[in-house]
């Protein structure tokens, strides 16, 4: 503890996270036995430390093994926090030539891990409702410098989120105009602003000047086609006629999660060909 003055009282300081989830996490519920494994033949993949502005995150990083100068995808956790589904999809693109980065945006208030599918609301109660925007943005950027640190092309840099991660996507093409490309797949639009969170991805929709491609479910119950139609209005207005957002009508909430009940196998493989064909397109290969 740090000494302030003598009028002053003591403040702890907060201990990081310092491991990523273990395996799958248990807050979503009982796992798939068919949920996707890849391997990680002919990549360097595993957890690295990142350094940001009050100290070091832990985050999961995945690139083709021998190779500099790749261009750069950072993923956007969940809300369940970066797991091993994350972690996966970190790989994944890491067999198609990306260097792909998923910082634990979490790690400053709890490990998301240690809560089951009984105590959701505690984990939203005791962790994400504390996380900061503000901070997120600077982890990512953060997790940028560190991939440039380790050789990759950050001229090249593309983001994609899920669920909570969707919406930071929104946030973060309006955050970081050097972005080439985004994906949102399924992340909150509107909602009601806090001081950690003062803006929704629409009232952000102005300010995002990168290309970004919106993967939504049409069964969504908490995602509407109002809010839909009000994010493609407010980028319209804006003049990014290059974004855009496309709905699988027969889709649930977290229809790529393929660890869970909602995964959809033929929309998130349509989905995910659809993401990599948006960053080739938009100069992120």
């Amino acid at each position: 503890m740090d000494k302030l003055t003598e009028h002053t009282f003591e403040m702890p300081r907060r201990a990081f996270v310092t491991t990523l989830v273990a395996g799958f996490t248990l807050a979503a519920g009982p796992v798939r036995a068919d949920a996707i494994v890849t391997d990680a033949n002919g990549l360097d993949a595993g957890a690295v430390d990142v350094p940001v502005s009050d100290g070091k995150i832990p985050a999961y990083r995945a690139k083709p093994a021998g190779k500099t100068g790749v261009p750069v995808v950072l993923v956007v956790q969940e809300i369940f926090g970066v797991h091993e589904h994350i972690k996966d999809l970190c790989r994944r693109l890491a067999h198609t030539g990306y260097y792909a980065i998923a910082p634990s945006l979490y790690a400053r208030y709890g490990d998301p891990g240690k809560y089951d599918m009984a105590h959701v609301q505690d984990l939203l109660k005791d962790v994400i409702s504390h996380v900061k925007d503000s901070e997120v943005m600077s982890d990512l950027d953060s997790s940028v410098a560190f991939a440039k640190s380790e050789g990759a092309d950050t001229a090249k840099l593309a983001i994609t989120g899920f669920c909570w991660g969707g919406r930071i996507v929104w946030l973060y093409a309006a955050h970081n105009h050097a972005l080439k490309a985004g994906a949102a797949w399924y992340g909150p639009l509107a909602g009601t602003p806090s001081p950690e969170r003062p803006h929704t991805a629409i009232e952000l929709a102005g300010a995002v000047k990168a290309p970004v491609l919106g993967l939504y479910a049409g069964q969504d119950q908490n995602i509407h086609q109002a809010d839909i139609d009000a994010m493609s209005a407010a980028l319209k207005a804006a003049g990014n006629t290059k974004s855009r957002i496309d709905v699988f009508a027969d889709a649930q909430h977290g229809f790529n999660a393929d660890y869970r009940p909602s995964y959809n196998e033929k929309d998130a493989k349509e989905g995910w060909a659809r993401m990599l064909a948006w960053f080739k397109e938009n100069g992120v290969s």
